[in-house]
């Protein structure tokens, strides 16, 4: 299965990095942007066959090693690979 994690920072987490794309974006004459959050995309290929297995396994991973749970959030989806 392919595991499809989007990592983003939790609301009221400062982000310096958003606030630099969203002065690049106003440079390059974007003015209507707001503001900006950014975030991780990550694809994982689980060896697994039962949903649940993959599902517990993609936590796992998310809450040791792929997120900072302290000040991010994380999603994913699951498909069959």
């Amino acid at each position: 299965m392919k595991a499809r994690i989007t990592i983003t920072l939790k609301p009221g987490v400062l982000d310096p990095q958003g606030k630099a794309i969203a002065g690049a974006l106003h440079a390059l004459g974007f003015g209507s942007v707001g503001n900006v959050r950014q975030g991780k995309y990550i694809e994982v290929e689980v060896a697994e066959t039962d949903e649940a297995k993959a599902r517990e396994a993609v936590e796992r991973m998310c809450q040791q090693l792929l997120a900072n749970t302290i000040i991010e959030n994380y999603a994913y989806e699951l498909d069959a690979a």
